[in-house]
């Protein structure tokens, strides 16, 4: 199943809401990948492995089940969580990519690809909506903590160094 959506950052309508930066949003991406126990509530652990140029490797820990990932940095374009196949786990991406076809206009595109392509068949493709769902649900409460991290200023360039 291949499934994207848009979430948009700043809503310039609205005067009273704060207005994140490309680099904030850049640096709370990137804390997302690097602490998400802070983004994924029922994530039991989370332990950073190999570090290279613009990659790092991940071991996940949901109880008993553990997922090794691979996270890829294009800085301040994209973040891409990469699985590979691994044991009964289909091999998958994420990709979280920063999108501005306005000044001030900011908006993260979230993609995924499970690996399994689109179902047909009635009770697959509930299945694939109740996916999508959860998906969409859980990418709009990571642009509320990133709003959240933004406006306690913990994205601010100053906080981090």
């Amino acid at each position: 199943m291949k499934f994207e959506h848009l979430i948009e950052i700043n809503d310039l309508l609205n005067p009273l809401s704060d207005t994140i930066t490309r680099e904030q949003l850049w640096r709370g991406l990137v804390i997302r990948a690097e602490s998400p126990k802070l983004f994924v509530p029922h994530l039991d652990e989370c332990e950073i492995g190999e570090r290279e140029s613009g990659s790092f490797k991940r071991r996940l820990r949901y109880g008993d089940l553990v997922v090794h990932d691979t996270v890829v940095l294009t800085p301040l374009q994209e973040v891409r969580y990469e699985v590979p196949a691994q044991g009964e786990i289909q091999a998958s991406t994420l990709t979280m990519r920063i999108e501005t076809p306005a000044e001030a206009r900011l908006y993260v595109r979230f993609s995924y690809d499970d690996g399994t392509g689109e179902h047909t068949d009635p009770a697959n493709k509930m299945y694939d909506d109740f996916k999508k769902s959860a998906y969409q649900e859980a990418d709009i409460d990571t642009v509320r903590i990133l709003r959240q991290l933004a406006a306690e200023g913990k994205l601010d360039a100053s906080y981090l160094n």
